[in-house]
């Protein structure tokens, strides 16, 4: 079954988005996407003027991953307009909303005026997919900000969920030394069971000194300064958790250390390959919905 689709704002992975839902026979509609050339080509894609015209016309309205920064408009870095939440949710009961690293209390909001409301980022296939591309990102990302080669280098992964154990699987077959830190022992013996190295985040303080990186997943702040002064002062931190992200950053740049926030990597390393990931996700998510309705 083919769908009317919304495609608003979002990162070059919508566009791609956008260009590959058009492809498979979709009618695509674009909004808050002017700046981009490959929408502005694409005669199959139809522009839309206004938001209100354009959430009219489609029966799924996919936003933007990450949804918002600041809470109040979403993500739309093609665009010089601004588009508030709340004139968003001024929609009708009758549409289907998607988006990504959606906060609950927006989510409860949306759910309100549209008919259904999904987090693909929720979802166990597109996370574990997406983890792909943010452990290659953040191989990039180390390259691009140390002087020195990644074999042999001691790399520190904090937590052991889904990004870390491809991020710790990456810098192995690069012949990294690898060292996992977690909470739970059960994490811990599973970091001995994959064969790295490993230690216990609550305590790890006086071991922080001999890594040259140290990369974070963990979506709460572990690393501050009692952390950042036991550190060598030419180590690389890399923080791939979201805000407020797991590494005080205000405190480590003010002590001169090497910070990098890398976020959204699939959509800066592999947006083609994210784009189709989310097209599949999606796919999936209408298939489920379909099979429920009959």
């Amino acid at each position: 079954m083919k769908h009317r689709f919304l495609v608003l704002g979002g990162d070059l992975r919508n566009v791609r988005l956008a260009e590959m839902l058009s492809d498979d026979g979709n009618k695509v509609y674009s909004y808050a996407q002017e700046d981009s050339d490959e929408i502005l080509d694409n005669e199959g894609i139809e522009k839309c003027n206004s938001l209100k015209t354009a959430i009219e016309k489609a029966q799924i309205i996919v936003a933007p991953i990450p949804f918002s920064s600041n809470g109040e408009t979403i993500n739309t870095p093609f665009s010089e307009n601004k588009i508030l939440i709340d004139d968003l949710i001024k929609s009708n009961k009758t549409k289907i909303f998607m988006g990504g690293n959606i906060s609950n209390p927006i989510k409860d909001k949306i759910k309100d005026k549209y008919l259904d409301v999904y987090d693909v980022m929720q979802r166990e296939e597109l996370a574990i997919l997406n983890t792909i591309a943010t452990a290659e990102g953040t191989i990039k990302v180390a390259i691009e900000n140390t002087d020195n080669i990644l074999q042999g280098s001691r790399v520190l992964i904090l937590g052991f969920g889904r990004v870390a154990k491809i991020v710790a699987n990456k810098f192995s077959l690069l012949s990294s030394n690898v060292t996992c830190s977690a909470r739970r022992i059960s994490d811990l013996a599973w970091i001995k069971a994959y064969g790295y190295n490993s230690l216990d985040i609550n305590d790890m303080l006086y071991d922080l000194k001999d890594f040259d990186i140290i990369i974070n997943t963990v979506p709460q702040t572990i690393i501050g300064e009692r952390e950042l002064k036991h550190m060598d002062p030419d180590v690389l931190l890399i923080d791939l958790a979201s805000n407020p992200g797991g590494i005080d950053s205000k405190k480590a740049i003010s002590m001169g250390l090497k910070f990098v926030w890398a976020l959204a990597l699939p959509g800066k390393v592999a947006p083609t390959t994210s784009a189709k990931f989310i097209k599949e996700t999606i796919y999936n998510i209408l298939d489920e919905r379909s099979k429920k309705v009959e």
